[in-house]
């Protein structure tokens, strides 16, 4: 189906969730309560705040978070009077006793994300969350590593389990416009809730796709500030707003007040400029998870191979996220193959 409000997109911010992979989970309050008070002045539907992979993330696995979960929402909350506060979850990494705690520090938001082929995981959190009072977007993460067809059965299930939108995410980056376009009006098509697009920048095409996916009938878009995320980062949010204004779409995000919010709050706190490197790149023209890279970069450095050989091979084992232990295997396999020869 088509946005009810035609013309009128969601844009829900996730600098403070997913541009903490660029952060290596190091935001503290400073940072929180600055960046939440510029987005909620900037009037965008939603802040995402949690560890990069999601509430329980912080772990040796996907890396320690400076604040816990709690600590981070209670320095955000206070900073929100018009936005809502909105928290990721991936079923098997966090909990349902995450929702609760979440729902106690005043969240209105919770996105459900699985892998694209595994919506039945998620039933009881999304049953959970809906009972909490929250509006729920659940995710399908790696979009491109299957069909329309197959994407629009995932989505039809998380929608009988109550969720009130689905994303479709281009975790890796690697998909075109062509096949945004086809993902989202198979979706729109098929279901009688909203739809919604989360773009890496791994191809450098998180822009074009997020207005594709608009085009095509979305009504949810993700986005960071200066595009801050894990590889060549997500769709710029700043740009997404002067894009969807330009293309006669109206997002209720004030497009002067974001730009300062990147310019002035976030970029001060940045480690690097937010580019299309080598390395990222290559996660797009492979198809690996976005946030792989600072694992793959590691498992390089201590094998002393090229990273793009890593990723390539990861590629081709399809692996996913939640595999982020098989990365440093994969490494050393290839290890013992050069040395053989």
């Amino acid at each position: 189906m088509k946005a009810e409000n035609m013309g009128t997109i969601k844009i829900v911010d996730t600098t403070l969730r997913d541009g903490s992979h660029a952060m290596s989970h190091q935001f503290n309050e400073e940072m929180i309560s600055k960046i939440v008070k510029g987005l909620d002045e900037a009037n965008v539907y939603a802040i995402e705040v949690s560890h990069g992979d999601g509430m329980g993330g912080s772990s040796l696995q996907y890396g320690f978070s400076l604040l816990s979960d709690s600590e981070m929402l209670e320095v955000a909350k206070p900073n929100i009077e018009q936005s809502r506060l909105a928290i990721l979850l991936l079923p098997g990494i966090g909990t349902r006793d995450d929702l609760k705690i979440a729902a106690e520090h005043g969240v209105r938001m919770a996105r459900i994300a699985t892998h694209c082929t595994e919506a039945d995981i998620s039933e009881q959190h999304i049953g959970l969350a809906k009972n909490l009072g929250m509006e729920v977007a659940c995710f399908l993460m790696m979009a491109h590593m299957v069909s329309p067809e197959k994407l629009l059965e995932q989505a039809l299930l998380m929608q009988s389990y109550g969720a009130d939108v689905v994303y479709i995410v281009d975790s890796a980056g690697a998909l075109l416009p062509s096949g945004v376009k086809e993902r989202v009006k198979k979706l729109c098509e098929g279901l009688k809730i909203q739809v919604g697009f989360h773009g890496h920048n791994n191809l450098g095409l998180a822009i074009a796709n997020s207005l594709v996916a608009v085009d095509s009938g979305a009504s949810y878009i993700d986005g960071t500030l200066r595009g801050l995320g894990a590889g060549s980062g997500n769709a710029q949010i700043e740009v997404l707003v002067a894009v969807f204004e330009k293309s006669g779409y109206s997002s209720g995000v004030n497009f002067y007040s974001i730009m300062d919010t990147a310019e002035k709050v976030l970029e001060p706190f940045m480690k690097r400029p937010q580019v299309i490197k080598n390395d990222s790149l290559m996660l797009g023209y492979a198809g690996v998870y976005s946030s792989f890279l600072l694992h793959t970069l590691r498992a390089a450095q201590k094998y002393q191979l090229d990273p793009r050989d890593i990723i390539v091979e990861i590629g081709k084992q399809k692996i996913v996220g939640g595999q982020e232990d098989i990365i440093i295997n994969v490494a050393y396999d290839l290890y013992k193959k050069m040395n053989k020869k």
